[in-house]
């Protein structure tokens, strides 16, 4: 991404930082870059919107997945029937593709760039891939919140190697840099505590100021006596607020907008990590929606399981013993083919369980849902061909009233250049208030979304 590609995004910004803090700092004539902010910022009683991604590993049986009609009239196939209490308030999008992962030499791994649709490299020595829609939000809107964003998944990450290239990115969806994964976290118990404080563990009972108090006094000498003053003014106002913010909160009163949620509304986890697969997907998404609700994000990405996935099945009454891998590679099989499609509909009830509990939080005169943007997608559509021509998604929420739902969207005969998955990535940033010239290999944003 060109951090110059557009005049709204902030530009260099100095920061004071401390343990777990990063204050923003005013314009300051000394300082020889300044930030740039964009004027169109989102109103204070407003809800924010919310992002949250959801992966699953190996595409769908494409005979399964389809839909048809609008509204409630709209039909989804077996692949994506646990959504069809939700056909209102979704999405289902066709025909996206990756050019960069359809060029690919290698079938699975090499089309690991969901959300970022840059090249991966098959060299083993050289780790890289672009940098996913999802953390280029981070970078920009994640300091409104304590956790910038909450990348989460259910299998850890594998270091091996297959078919000559890292399960790194097997292991990974979202990417900070093009050359460093974000650091998933599959324990809840972590994804819990993370939740509770700043972000980081720190302790919420410390001013931002003591923490930044070192590095500001590092800074005095580097900027003028005008500025010095101007600092001095900065400190006061960050002062005051907190005082208000104090005062406000033992009186159970905010300005503005305020999360539904002050403090967490379901147990903290076991340490361990669960064994029992349904049980941390479900913890997981719970996870997910405590984070939206108390506004400690605004960004999440779920990935169930590993492109590659080890996870047996087993789990799913129908499904007999059988690794993810080998149902989804089932050479069309009659009966590998039917609990490949049991494998597709979990994955979808997670989804559906994830869209059902944010429908029912209200926000005002909306819900969680409404004022977010949920996407559910994997890399592949066909497991077994391995194929990317156009990948499965399905879309739900209503993003604080800038998507229409209730529609299906098939940009499979629009030609190459108007079916971008990177397309899709620019709209949804535009409406997460990050706006790019050019992401990817799109430049254009996603005709009719």
């Amino acid at each position: 991404m060109n951090p110059r590609s557009s005049s709204s995004l902030l530009s260099r910004r100095h920061f004071l930082r401390g343990m777990g803090v990063a204050l923003a700092l005013p314009w300051m004539e000394s300082l020889p870059f300044v930030s740039r902010v964009s004027a169109a910022t989102a109103k204070s009683n407003t809800p924010p919107v919310r992002l949250g991604i959801v992966y699953f590993s190996n595409g769908v049986e494409p005979i399964h997945w389809w839909a048809k009609g609008s509204g409630a009239n709209m039909e989804l196939g077996p692949g994506a029937r646990p959504m069809l209490p939700h056909r209102e308030d979704l999405i289902f999008v066709q025909g996206l593709y990756s050019q960069a992962a359809l060029a690919s030499t290698s079938p699975h791994l090499g089309r690991m760039n969901l959300l970022s649709g840059a090249p991966v490299s098959l060299d083993p020595a050289v780790i890289r891939v672009g940098t996913s829609m999802d953390q280029v939000l981070a970078s920009q809107i994640g300091g409104r919140t304590p956790v910038p964003s909450l990348v989460l998944g259910v299998e850890p990450n594998e270091l091996r190697l297959e078919d000559g290239v890292s399960m790194i990115y097997g292991s990974s969806v979202s990417w900070a840099t093009p050359s460093k994964p974000a650091t998933k976290e599959v324990y809840p118990s972590r994804t819990f505590d993370r939740l509770i404080g700043d972000g980081t563990g720190r302790r919420l009972d410390r001013s931002i100021l003591d923490e930044v108090r070192a590095d500001s006094q590092s800074l005095r000498p580097k900027i003028s006596r005008h500025d010095s003053l101007k600092l001095d003014e900065y400190f006061e106002s960050i002062r005051d607020i907190e005082k208000r913010i104090e005062h406000a909160a033992r009186e159970e009163r905010l300005e503005g907008w305020r999360p539904t949620l002050t403090q967490p509304n379901l147990p903290r986890p076991k340490n361990e990590l669960p064994q029992n697969v349904p049980d941390h997907m479900r913890l997981m998404l719970d996870l997910t929606v405590l984070a939206f609700q108390m506004d400690k994000t605004r960004i999440a990405t779920l990935m169930l399981n590993n492109d590659l996935s080890q996870m047996n099945f087993k789990f799913v009454e129908g499904v007999r013993g059988a690794l993810h891998l080998d149902l989804t590679h089932n050479g069309k099989a009659e009966e590998k083919e039917a609990m490949y499609l049991k494998t597709n509909q979990f994955h979808l009830a997670q989804f559906a369980y994830l869209t059902q509990r944010m429908k029912e939080i209200n926000e005002g005169e909306r819900t969680l849902l409404d004022n977010s943007i949920l996407m559910c997608a994997s890399s592949l559509l066909d497991g077994d061909a391995h194929s990317a021509d156009r990948l499965p998604i399905i879309l739900a929420g209503r993003g604080g009233g800038t998507l229409k739902t209730g529609r299906v969207l098939d940009y499979g005969d629009q030609g190459d250049d108007n079916r971008k998955i990177c397309s899709l990535h620019l709209s949804l940033m535009d409406r997460m208030g990050v706006h790019l010239d050019r992401f990817g290999d799109a430049s254009t944003r996603l005709a009719d979304l």
